[in-house]
C-alpha cells in the first residue's frame, strides 16, 4: 500500500503541484508573519540591551519625560554628576542630553523617515552597555567634538542623502526652529540598526543650547558599575547622592519598561497579522478538502479493486493519508521557504512606513519550524480525513459503478439539520453581543460571525443552489447551449462546487465587513468634523507631536487671523494609570463651546475639566480632585469644575496649559486652533498661513475640507493594508477554483472527448470551462457579501458610541463581485486550454 501511495503521487506530477500549492501560501504566510515577528522582537530587543548602561538616573515618577514629546526642566546640574563619580560603586557617570521633538530633513528639505520613527537626539559621550560593550559604533568618520557637528546613524544618512562634510539640517521643537550642522561621521547602537528612528548626536555644550536653553546641565546620567558591583547595588548607592526630584533606577528596570511599553504595540502587529494568516490557512484547508474529495472520487474503481483484493478498509483509509502527509511534508517545508521571502516583504513594508527591520534577525526560528510544520501537517490531515474515510466506507461493487448518490443525499440532509441549528446558535450569538451580553460585545458577535462563516461554507451546496440556478440561466440565455451545460456542470456536483466557493467565500467574507466598518467609519468622521470642526484652519503635525511656539506667535501676526488657540499634549499619570492630558489657553474657549453634562467649561489654575467617558473610569464628579503625575515628577491635584460630553475636539482630562508650565514641562504647541476676523478673506490667510510654516515640513495648515480628506487617508491607508493582506486568501481560494477545474477535467475526460466529436468546438469548449469557473466565483462571491454585510452591520451596531453613522460601501460591494468575475476568468485559463487540447480519439477511449 505504501509502494502503491508513493507511485500514485509520482505518476499525478501536476496533480501533486496544484494540491500542494495551497499549503505552500497558507504556510508561507504563517512562517512569514511568525518570522516577521520575530525579527521585530529581536531588533528592539538588541536597540534596548545594547544601548541601556548599568543604571539610569532620571526625574522621579512613573511617566518618562520622552514620552511626552517636548520634555521637562527639571535637570541633572554638574555637581551631582560629579558626586555620582566619586561614589566606589560608580566606575563611570556620563551625563546625558535627551533632545525630543527634533526631526532630521534631507537634502531637499523634506522630513527624512515620513511621519514614522522618530528623531533621537543625545550629546555624544563614550559610555557601556549592560552586557559591558561599547553603547555607539562608530561606522565611518568621527565623533563630534565641537559645536557645529554632528553624527547621524548610518540608514538616516543615506536616506538624507548626506554624506561626511555635508551640512545637515534639524527642525528644533523649541527656541530657533531650523539648526544646522556639519556631518563629522555616520554611527550605529550596538545592537545593530535604529528600526527606522534617527539617531543625531553632537557635542554636549551644542545639545545643551539646543535643547536646555543654554543651561550647564544634563537631563539624565547613565552609570556604568565598577568591577563586582551589581545594578542593584549601584542603584542603590547612586540614590544616596541625588537631589529631590531625581531617582536612580537599574538598567535591567528601564530594559524591562522599554520592553513592556514596546511589547505592547509589537504583540498588537503580530495578533493582527496572525489573523491573516489564520484565514489563509482555513481557506487553504477548504481547497485542501475538496481536492482530496475529488481525488477520492475519482480513484473509486481504484479503492474497489484494493478492497477486493485484500485491503481492509484501514489500509485504504491509511494510503489516503500517508499521500496527505507526504503533501503536507513538501507543502510545509515549500511553505517555509516563501515564508523567508514573505517575511522580508513585509519588513519592506514597514519600511516604507518608517519602521526598519534589520535583516539579519529574519531567519527561520526552531518554534516557526516547528509551527509551520505542525499546522501544515495537522491542517491538511485533518482536511483529508473525510474524503478519506468516505473513500474506505464505499462497498466494493458499490464502487465499481461509481454510484456514491444515495450516500451525498443522506448527507446532505444531516447538513441542512446541523447548519441550521448552527445559523441560529450564531445568530443568537450575535443578538447577545447587540443587546449587551456581559463581556465585549465585539468578541460574542466575533464568535457568532466565526460560526456563520463556517455554517455557511458548509452549507453552501444547499444556500448556493439558487445562485447556481440563475446562472444557469442567464449563461444560456446569454451563450446558448454553452451556457446552460456550463450551469449544468456546476450544479452537477453541488458539494464540490458548494466547497470550492467557500474558499472565496471566506475571504470576501472578510472583506466586505471590513468594508462596511471602514466606510461607518469614513462617515462618522465626516460628520464629526462638520459638526466639531468650529475653527477656520487647524494647524498641527500628520504625527500630532509637538513643535516650536515660535509657529503661533508667527501666525498670530498674520493680517486677517483674530484668535490663536494653542494646546499641548502630554503623558501623564492620572489616578495611578498612564494616560494623555492635554493644556488649553484662554481662548480655547472664544472658538470651542464644549456640551456641558454639568459645572463649567471655564478654567484656571489647577482645575480640570473631563469627558463624560473620563469621568465615569476615574470615578470623579464635580469637586472631585483627581491626581496627575507629570513627567518630572511633579503632582498636582486638579479640582474637577466640569463634566462634558466626548468630543474629539479634546482629550479626555482638559487643563489649563499654564499647568504644565508650572509642572515643568516645556512649552510647545500639539495644535493651533485659527480663526479670521469677519473682513479677511479666507483663501490669502490661508495662503499666508501656508507660507508661515512652509519651511516647517512636520506642520501643516488645513481648513475643514482639508482635514477631513486627511482623516479618510488615513482609514484608506488602513483599508487598503487589510485587503493586500487578505488579497492572499483571495489567491490561495482563486487557486483552489483552477484545482477543482483542472480535476474536474480530468474526471471529465471522456464526458469532453464525447463533446468534441458530436461537434462542440474549442473556443466553445474554452467558453463553457469559463463560464463554470464563473459560477464558482459568482457564488463565492455572493454569499460572502452577504455574510460580511451582516456581520459588518452588526460590529458596526456594537460599535454604535463610536461610528455613530451606518455607511453600506454598495459601489465597493459591486466590485468585488465583478472582481471574483475576474477572478473566476482567470482561474479558468488553464484548466479550459488544457481541455481544449485534448485529442478527442483518446479521450473517448479513457475509461
Amino acid at each position: 500500500m505504501l509502494r502503491l501511495t508513493w507511485r500514485n503521487l509520482v505518476a499525478r506530477k501536476v496533480r501533486l503541484v496544484m494540491s500542494t500549492l495551497a499549503i505552500v501560501l497558507g504556510i508561507g504566510f504563517l512562517a512569514g508573519v511568525l518570522t516577521f515577528s520575530h525579527g521585530l522582537g529581536a531588533t528592539f530587543d538588541n536597540i534596548i540591551e545594547g544601548s541601556t548602561s548599568d543604571a539610569v538616573v532620571r526625574t522621579e515618577g512613573e511617566v518618562s519625560f520622552q514620552a511626552s514629546g517636548a520634555g521637562t526642566t527639571n535637570l541633572v546640574e554638574p555637581e551631582v554628576v560629579e558626586r555620582l563619580r566619586e561614589l566606589p560603586e560608580v566606575a563611570a557617570a556620563d551625563g546625558s542630553v535627551d533632545g525630543v521633538g527634533a526631526n532630521l530633513l534631507d537634502e531637499d528639505g523634506k522630513l527624512v523617515g515620513g511621519t514614522g520613527a522618530p528623531t533621537l537626539v543625545f550629546n555624544y559621550y563614550d559610555s557601556v552597555n549592560v552586557q559591558g560593550e561599547p553603547v555607539l559604533i562608530l561606522e565611518e568618520g568621527a565623533w563630534p567634538e565641537r559645536p557645529g557637528e554632528i553624527n547621524l546613524d548610518v540608514s538616516s544618512a543615506e536616506r538624507g542623502g548626506y554624506e561626511i562634510g555635508d551640512e545637515v539640517t534639524l527642525l528644533m521643537p523649541t527656541g530657533e526652529q531650523r539648526r544646522t550642522f556639519e556631518l563629522v561621521g555616520t554611527s550605529n547602537f550596538n545592537g545593530g540598526g535604529t528600526a527606522g528612528a534617527t539617531l543625531a548626536l553632537l557635542e554636549t555644550s551644542q545639545a545643551q543650547e539646543a535643547f536646555l536653553d543654554g543651561a550647564d546641565a544634563y537631563t539624565t546620567v547613565t552609570l556604568t558599575a565598577a568591577d563586582g558591583v551589581s545594578q542593584t547595588e549601584l542603584a542603590d548607592a547612586a540614590r544616596t547622592v541625588l537631589p529631590d526630584g531625581f531617582t536612580a533606577v537599574t538598567g535591567q528596570q528601564v530594559i524591562d519598561e522599554s520592553d513592556e511599553q514596546i511589547g505592547q504595540l509589537l504583540d498588537l502587529i503580530g495578533y493582527f497579522l496572525i489573523a491573516f494568516a489564520v484565514i489563509a490557512i482555513v481557506v487553504g484547508a477548504f481547497i485542501i478538502f475538496n481536492t482530496f474529495s475529488i481525488l477520492v472520487s475519482q480513484r473509486v474503481r481504484e479503492s474497489a479493486l484494493l478492497r477486493a483484493l485484500g485491503a481492509s478498509r484501514r489500509q485504504v483509509t491509511r494510503s489516503v493519508l500517508v499521500e496527505a502527509f507526504l503533501m503536507a511534508l513538501l507543502g510545509s517545508a515549500l511553505g517555509l521557504l516563501l515564508g523567508l521571502g514573505l517575511s522580508r516583504g513585509l519588513a519592506a513594508i514597514f519600511r516604507a512606513q518608517g519602521l526598519d527591520i534589520a535583516g539579519d534577525v529574519l531567519v527561520l526560528t526552531t518554534s516557526t519550524v516547528v509551527a509551520a510544520f505542525a499546522v501544515g501537517i495537522g491542517v491538511t490531515m485533518v482536511a483529508a480525513f473525510v474524503p478519506a474515510r468516505r473513500a474506505a466506507k464505499v462497498p466494493p461493487v458499490a464502487a465499481l459503478r461509481d454510484d456514491l448518490t444515495v450516500q451525498e443525499k443522506a448527507l446532505g440532509r444531516r447538513r441542512i439539520v446541523l447548519g441550521s441549528l448552527a445559523l441560529l446558535v450564531g445568530a443568537a450569538l450575535i443578538g447577545a453581543g447587540l443587546v449587551g451580553a456581559p463581556g465585549a460585545d465585539a468578541a460574542w458577535i466575533g464568535a457568532g460571525a466565526v460560526i456563520w462563516v463556517i455554517t455557511v461554507a458548509v452549507l453552501a451546496p444547499v444556500l448556493g443552489h439558487p445562485v447556481l440556478l440563475a446562472c444557469r440561466t442567464v449563461f444560456g440565455r446569454v451563450f446558448g447551449t454553452t451556457g446552460k451545460l456550463a450551469g449544468e456542470n456546476a450544479l452537477r456536483n453541488p458539494r464540490r462546487t458548494g466547497a470550492t466557493a467557500s474558499a472565496l467565500m471566506i475571504g470576501l467574507a472578510v472583506v466586505s465587513a471590513v468594508g462596511v466598518l471602514a466606510s461607518s467609519l469614513s462617515a462618522t468622521n465626516d460628520e464629526l468634523v462638520d459638526k466639531e470642526f468650529r475653527s477656520d484652519f487647524l494647524v498641527q503635525s500628520p504625527t500630532f507631536q509637538g513643535f516650536s511656539t515660535t509657529i503661533g506667535d508667527e501666525i498670530a501676526a498674520v493680517d486677517g487671523v483674530e484668535t490663536v488657540s494653542r494646546m499641548q499634549g502630554s503623558v501623564a499619570m492620572v489616578k495611578q494609570d498612564q494616560g494623555f492630558v492635554m493644556g488649553v489657553d484662554e481662548a480655547f474657549a472664544e472658538i470651542y463651546e464644549l456640551e456641558m453634562r454639568r459645572g463649567t467649561q471655564q478654567m484656571s489654575g489647577e482645575q480640570t475639566i473631563l469627558s463624560a467617558s473620563s469621568a465615569a473610569e476615574l470615578g470623579a464628579e464635580v469637586g472631585s480632585e483627581v491626581p496627575v503625575a507629570f513627567p518630572g515628577g511633579e503632582v498636582v491635584d486638579l479640582e474637577v469644575v466640569g463634566i462634558f460630553e466626548d468630543t474629539p475636539i479634546t482629550n479626555g482630562v482638559t487643563l489649563p496649559i499654564s499647568v504644565l508650565e508650572e509642572a515643568g514641562l516645556r512649552r510647545t504647541d500639539s495644535m493651533l486652533s485659527v480663526n479670521v476676523t469677519e473682513s479677511a478673506d479666507v483663501d490669502e490667510v490661508h495662503e499666508a498661513l501656508d507660507e508661515v510654516v512652509a519651511d516647517t515640513p512636520i506642520v501643516t495648515v488645513q481648513d475643514k475640507e482639508g482635514f477631513a480628506e486627511l482623516i479618510k487617508q488615513q482609514v484608506n491607508q488602513l483599508l487598503f493594508m487589510i485587503y493586500g493582506l487578505l488579497a492572499l486568501a483571495v489567491i490561495i481560494a482563486v487557486i483552489g477554483i483552477v484545482n477543482t477545474l483542472g480535476l474536474s477535467v480530468i474526471e471529465r475526460t471522456r464526458e469532453v472527448g464525447l463533446l468534441r466529436a458530436v461537434g462542440l468546438s474549442r473556443r466553445r469548449l474554452r467558453r463553457m470551462i469559463t463560464l463554470e469557473s464563473i459560477a464558482i466565483a459568482v457564488l463565492g462571491a455572493v454569499l460572502g457579501l452577504v455574510v460580511g454585510l451582516l456581520v459588518g452591520v452588526a460590529l458596526r451596531q456594537s460599535l454604535a458610541e463610536d461610528l455613530t453613522v451606518l455607511a453600506i460601501p454598495f459601489g465597493s460591494l459591486v466590485m468585488f463581485l465583478v472582481v471574483a468575475v475576474v477572478f473566476g476568468v482567470l482561474a479558468a485559463i488553464v484548466p479550459a486550454v488544457r481541455a481544449s487540447r485534448m485529442k478527442v480519439l483518446d479521450a473517448i477511449a479513457t475509461e
